[in-house]
């Protein structure tokens, strides 16, 4: 996550210092992270990955945590009117307190988790990797009574279906969450063995090609989807980086 953090930063800033640069140490980074996406520098080893449909769930209690975070990790703000931007985006004109809320909650996920994991997705497909991109939808009951009732799968809670939580838990085991459980169990066991997900009794888990296919995987069901954060994904990597540029152009200008 946080290679691709970095990465996501630089992206859009990178004319610009980082405050905490990836240190390239000629080990496990041997050049800049982007760098090494650019060029296809990369393990071409089966590779799975993915997000939780709400990642920044657990921070709704600290908007001003949020918008650290969020001065933190995306973009200089001295840049106000980027920030207006991304404002208007995820929030709109802040008269509705829900919006706020969520807003925050998403832009945050955006930047923290939800881009960069797509950017490397990315990366790694187009180096020649097969990648397998999923999407986790389910709070178990035992973490939904500990949160508010509008915060969904948050941060890390697909890792209680992967290992199995009855056995690290003395919550009550339901039967639905249960079979989610060994759905998942059999995903990542697969994966180990095979460096592919799929086998027997499972619903398909596509590659993640060109097509941008993923598993959205929820209490229930596993589905096919195509193209996560969509929308999002090139608002943060294409927009505001190109608003940027136009700013800067036009400063240049300013100052000639």
């Amino acid at each position: 996550y946080a290679i691709g953090i970095f990465t996501f930063v630089h992206f859009i800033h990178k004319d610009r210092r980082l405050r905490c640069p990836v240190n390239v140490e000629g080990h496990f980074l041997t050049k800049p992270v982007d760098e090494l996406f650019r060029k296809h520098e990369l393990l071409t080893v089966p590779f799975m990955m993915g997000v939780n449909n709400d990642e920044a769930g657990w921070m709704l209690k600290n908007v001003s945590a949020h918008q650290n975070l969020i001065s933190y990790f995306c973009l200089n703000w001295q840049y106000a009117f980027i920030k207006s931007l991304i404002i208007a985006e995820y929030i709109g004109n802040g008269a509705d307190r829900v919006k706020n809320r969520d807003g925050f909650s998403e832009v945050t996920a955006d930047i923290l988790f939800n881009i960069p994991v797509i950017k490397t997705a990315n990366a790694h497909r187009e180096a020649g990797a097969p990648v397998y991109l999923y999407e986790y939808q389910h709070s178990l009951k035992m973490v939904q009574k500990r949160r508010p009732s509008f915060v969904g799968s948050d941060h890390t809670d697909e890792i209680f279906t992967v290992i199995f939580y009855k056995i690290i838990t003395l919550e009550p085991c339901f039967v639905e969450e249960e079979e989610l459980s060994r759905t998942m169990m059999s995903y990542w066991g697969n994966f180990a063995r095979t460096g592919s997900p799929n086998g027997h009794n499972l619903v398909h888990w596509p590659k993640y090609e060109a097509d941008e296919k993923y598993l959205a995987i929820d209490l229930k069901t596993q589905v096919t989807a195509q193209h996560l954060k969509k929308e999002r994904f090139v608002f943060l990597t294409q927009t505001v980086p190109e608003k940027l540029k136009q700013h800067d152009k036009n400063a240049e200008r300013s100052e000639l």
